[in-house]
């Protein structure tokens, strides 16, 4: 889906919000978007282009609203920027944002105190997150991200004929034991959690 995503067309999104590029554009690791690191004349800034059907623009915003929550408590957030009144934007059919390019690196758990700071971050992100609920993401429960991933794997010609029947045994197996938890747990009261937590 990303094929027309040029870096010409990367350039152009920049200019299109207010960006001066200078000709620096570094392609960034994402699993799912596109993301690329921008030198402007405004500093280095991050795009980050949405897969295309992935995510309604309501889901998208109702994300960049809680990333904006958070750094508002200020936890150390890359959260969007906001420019011309807005945090997404589309060119060339591609959804987008625009961020401050903020250096990071993984913790060193080894470290006294370290696990302890750690914790205590996603503490503040999940009572931050618990203030409100989401209302156009998807909940995380059993059948949506069991059962019916179970069903798209047991239909799919990538699982090997070998494999179904002890796949479908097992699978079967685990989400008995799932339900049976939750059912031992009660209600699940969701929060909003940052998607890379």
């Amino acid at each position: 889906p990303f094929a027309a995503l040029t870096p010409e067309r990367v350039l152009e999104a920049a200019e299109a919000v207010g960006f001066e590029p200078d000709g620096r554009l570094l392609a960034l690791n994402s699993y799912e978007n596109r993301v690329y690191r921008l030198g402007s004349a405004e500093g280095m800034r991050v795009l980050k282009f949405y897969r295309p059907g992935r995510w309604s623009d309501a889901q998208i915003e109702e994300e960049h609203r809680f990333a904006l929550e958070l750094a508002a408590a200020e936890l150390p957030v890359a959260a969007p920027l906001e420019l011309k009144g807005r945090t997404l934007f589309r060119h060339a059919d591609f959804r987008f944002a625009a961020f401050v390019c903020l250096g990071g690196r993984e913790p060193e758990l080894d470290l006294p105190g370290a696990r302890e700071i750690l914790g205590r971050t996603l503490a503040r992100v999940h009572q931050i997150g618990a203030r409100a609920r989401f209302a156009h993401r998807p909940r995380i429960d059993v059948e949506r991200y069991g059962h019916r991933s179970r069903t798209v794997v047991r239909a799919s010609p990538l699982l090997p004929e070998a494999l179904a029947e002890p796949y479908a045994r097992l699978s079967a197996l685990v989400l008995e034991r799932i339900e049976r938890v939750y059912g031992e747990v009660g209600p699940v009261e969701g929060i909003r959690v940052h998607g890379d937590c």
